[in-house]
């Protein structure tokens, strides 16, 4: 998004100090600074003031502060404010004013699949319309905020991931996006220490789907009940997915071929199809008909979303379909674990026909109890014939072992065998991916 600087600062009710110029895009960090983009210095452990400086040489058109005293020193053109984070904020509620009035935006928020479903739903919108998404996981007050300020004015389609980690966030994030589409995956057992338990998290989630103006579509998992129920709190019309009978983008005949990806047929108003993802897991065969239902609700043909979800990828480290040096299939789903996820990823392994399959497993963070989520994931690996190899817990009944000790046991493994590593990102299990995987 190209706007001048001069806009801005009056827009966030800041003081310009030097001279106007041309700003395109934001970013926090200044490591990844893009030529004329603003530079946004957060205040938190770090103080991101400390690297304005940075920014600057690395081409930033503009830059952020709430301490003047430093702007004569760096030079360059400067934004004075109270708060670098609300004016973050303030400059992503304006800018959203500035797309045109035919700009769809789509929120996607839920315990897992959030990121996911965003990649698959840009995917499947992509052969028909220019579509913009957070890269990774943006989906917090500074990711959503410079997702939209990244966007060209040009943007049709703006897909939102939307997290949450308290009541009220989703809420917040809805009155900067002000989304017309609103995607729940499903309401698990993720951050549910921070809101109440479940009940808590199917409270926050579904702030996305008040947040819906009347012309706009929800779109709702049928197999979840916590979710399906959210049609209440709608002012919208509802378009659901899922397995049910009832589902308006309906899942049949689904199973996994030999790499654990889904095989399956979907069903809608405008026709039907079969499909067959290059993901693993029989979970993405939901985030695929989500996609799939928000591009019915945008009018986009089903044949090419079909076309393009078959060939779609998604973002790093989720169920990443990889290979190690000794020739075992390793997937890479280490960005992140709650039970729900651990559940889904364990149930993918377990139908991979393989002689041997390992789980290298780490902590899942932020959940209520802990003792019995873990429990019934090893219940679940022992079911399925899986080998788990703990690492930094015990929570599993197994006794814990080194990251470094992981990666051996696994680049041991051969053909044979079928890997699967998750954790929290807390766990780091990405540098055992990277320790087996060949460059």
């Amino acid at each position: 998004m190209k706007l001048l600087a001069s806009d801005l600062a009056i827009a966030i009710g800041g003081r310009l100090v030097g001279p106007d110029t041309e700003i395109d895009g934001a970013t926090f960090d200044s490591r990844q600074v893009l030529r004329h983009q603003l530079f946004v210095p957060i205040v938190a452990e770090r103080d991101g003031h400390d690297f304005i400086g940075d920014a600057l040489k690395a081409g930033a058109g503009a830059y952020l502060t709430s301490r003047p005293e430093i702007v004569e020193g760096l030079g360059g053109t400067a934004i004075v404010v109270d708060d670098t984070a609300q004016a973050l904020i303030d400059a992503a509620r304006w800018g959203r004013t500035q797309f045109s009035a035919s700009t769809v935006v789509i929120g996607v928020t839920g315990s897992v699949g959030k990121t996911s479903t965003k990649d698959l739903i840009v995917a499947a919108l992509s052969s028909a319309k220019r579509v913009v998404a957070n890269v990774r996981s943006f989906n917090n007050e500074q990711g959503l905020p410079v997702t939209i300020l990244n966007a060209p004015l040009t943007t049709e389609v703006l897909v939102l991931e939307m997290g949450m980690r308290g009541l009220g966030q989703i809420d917040d994030l809805c009155r900067i996006a002000r989304p017309h589409i609103g995607v729940i995956t499903r309401v698990g057992e993720a951050h549910t220490e921070l809101v109440g338990g479940i009940e808590g998290v199917a409270q926050a989630k579904g702030e996305l789907i008040e947040a819906l103006p009347p012309q706009g579509v929800a779109i709702l998992n049928a197999d979840d009940e916590r979710v399906i129920a959210m049609r209440s709190r709608s002012v919208a019309p509802i378009l659901s997915f899922g397995e049910s009978a009832t589902a308006d983008v309906r899942i049949t005949d689904l199973h996994l071929d030999a790499h654990g990806c889904a095989l399956f047929d979907v069903a809608t108003s405008s026709g039907s199809a079969s499909l067959n993802l290059s993901i693993p897991g029989r979970h993405m065969a939901h985030n695929a008909a989500a996609a799939i239902a928000v591009g019915e609700a945008l009018g986009v043909p089903l044949s090419q979303m079909v076309e393009s979800l078959r060939s779609a990828t998604i973002s790093d480290r989720r169920m990443q379909m990889k290979t190690t040096r000794n020739g075992a299939l390793l997937l890479d789903d280490c960005y992140n674990a709650n039970p729900t996820s651990m559940a889904a990823a364990i149930d993918t392994l377990a139908q991979i026909p393989a002689t041997r399959r390992i789980a290298v497993l780490g902590i899942m963070a932020e959940i209520e109890n802990p003792e019995s989520a873990y429990a019934k994931i090893a219940h679940m690996a022992q079911a399925g014939n899986i080998e788990i190899i703990a690492v930094g817990t015990d929570g599993y009944g197994r006794e814990s072992t080194s990251v470094d000790d992981a990666a051996r046991r696994v680049s041991e493994c051969d053909e044979s065998t079928a890997v699967l590593v998750k954790g929290s990102r807390v766990a780091g299990l990405e540098r055992i991916v990277d320790a087996v995987v060949p460059n």
